[in-house]
């Protein structure tokens, strides 16, 4: 697979996220399950594996531990720190000390002596982000870890964050339909070198094209049934974007998945997209728009469909976007 840079590693320009094996999408696949699948991504050449703290509460940590050890000096593996689970609840803590624990424990459940990038899963706004990064700074120092990031941030608290200790990566939702790292983090992201990790790159599953009944489809426990674009209302309107969109997709000679992967690829070389899937099928498919070139009459028809104008629904409800720190249209 063709690689990309991210701060001094050479990385797969499509990565694995792997908390859907642990987390967040109702009930997780099977150990065995899971374990065949980071081991077929590797197959695939993806050597760039994306996990935190949070997934599963330490258990998507500790799976990627187990299976990936023994290939650990061909992997370059992503952890977060500042949001994990305490007495099964989500809790959002930047203090240093806190920081510093997490990352303790995360190194003993990845079972490696150094995480290669190390994120802020959350700005804590209780704590100066001056002071949470440079807790991250301490362990770079500790060689505990090489490089650090940031998630779901803005481009000025990016800016005061870099100030303290250079950022290798910004990690937030972008595709077709989150679209808002183009209001200024990707700018400032290229301005000040770091590159940006694109989650959620499918929005959820939208634009494969198989999503179409989220209230029938998804399982109770599934975090997407709490975002308002999957609410009924709002969902019926998105759908009126998808017939156009799988036209484009075979015109393209290429799934609706590739597509939207491939869309992003072409974004520019310092994107690095991290898709989830709990499928072999789909991890392949996934892992084919890797070689897909997109003309760019395609881009500008993709572009000028699917848009934050023409998506129905905010990303986040409100109490999700209190949390973070991006900019919103």
């Amino acid at each position: 697979m063709q690689q990309r840079r991210l701060g001094p590693f050479s990385v797969s320009a499509l990565g694995f996220g792997c908390m859907n094996l642990s987390h967040a999408y109702g009930a997780p696949p099977a150990p065995e399950a899971a374990e065949a699948l980071l081991l077929r991504a590797l197959d695939r050449g993806i050597n760039f594996f994306d996990t935190a703290a949070l997934y599963g509460f330490g258990v998507n940590e500790t799976l990627l531990g187990r299976v990936l050890k023994p290939h650990r000096a061909r992997i370059m593996l992503a952890s977060k720190g500042g949001m994990t689970g305490i007495n099964g609840k989500r809790v959002i803590d930047g203090r240093p000390e806190s920081l510093k624990r997490d990352c303790e424990d995360s190194l003993q459940r990845l079972q490696t002596d150094v995480i290669d990038l190390y994120y802020l899963h959350r700005w804590d706004k209780q704590v100066p982000i001056e002071d949470s990064i440079g807790a991250l700074a301490d362990l770079v120092r500790a060689g505990k870890v090489k490089t650090i990031g940031l998630s779901e941030v803005s481009a000025l608290t990016l800016r005061r964050a870099h100030a303290v200790h250079p950022v290798a990566a910004v990690q937030s939702e972008y595709s077709l339909w989150t679209r808002n790292p183009e209001i200024a983090v990707l700018e400032t992201c290229r301005e000040l070198g770091a590159a940006f990790v694109a989650f959620s790159p499918l929005a959820r599953a939208f634009l494969t094209g198989k999503l179409r009944n989220p209230e029938t489809q998804l399982e109770a426990k599934d975090i997407r049934r709490q975002m308002p674009r999957f609410e009924p209302a709002n969902y019926t309107k998105n759908l009126d974007l998808l017939p156009e969109y799988l036209r484009i997709a075979n015109e393209a000679h290429c799934t609706p998945a590739q597509l939207a992967l491939a869309w992003l690829l072409a974004q520019g070389k310092d994107i690095i997209p991290i898709f989830g899937t709990r499928q072999a099928r789909h991890l392949d498919d996934n892992a084919g728009a890797a070689n897909v070139t997109l003309e760019p009459r395609i881009i500008e028809r993709l572009d000028a469909l699917i848009n934050q104008q023409t998506v129905t629904g905010p990303r986040y409800n409100e109490a999700t976007q209190s949390e973070i720190d991006t900019e919103i249209f």
